[in-house]
């Protein structure tokens, strides 16, 4: 198990997460799929778990039962998640916010030509 690359995934979430307000659908589901190999389904139900507790609690029980979560990565990236929000908002109220508003402009486009194109 890639233990340290699912911290990190889960930290620079959560650092996006505080500096512009994403993080879940936006960033982790990406990764997953296009770069640890879970199908989307898996991706999508792991990530819920990994934002439960109230967040998407039956959402993440549906794709359990479906056998569609890793509670073992979902954990490990909530972790990280956890922090790197923490880092993420110190940052943001740093930036101003029209270079927010067009960071997270960028992130949301790069996200959705990646995830069109992706085969």
């Amino acid at each position: 198990m890639n233990v340290i690359l699912y911290l990190l995934l889960g930290l620079a979430a959560g650092v996006f997460s505080g500096l512009i307000g994403i993080g879940g659908a936006t960033i982790i589901i990406p990764v997953l799929v296009l770069l640890f190999g879970l199908s989307q389904h898996t991706a999508q139900g792991t990530t819920l778990a990994l934002m439960v507790p109230p967040i998407g609690l039956l959402a993440a029980w549906t794709y359990y039962k479906q056998g569609f979560v890793d509670l073992k990565i979902a954990a490990i990236i909530c972790l990280g998640f956890f922090v790197g929000g923490l880092v993420g908002a110190k940052f943001a109220i740093a930036v101003p916010d029209q270079l927010l508003r067009r960071i997270f402009g960028v992130v949301l486009l790069l996200a959705s030509v990646k995830m069109i194109l992706a085969k």
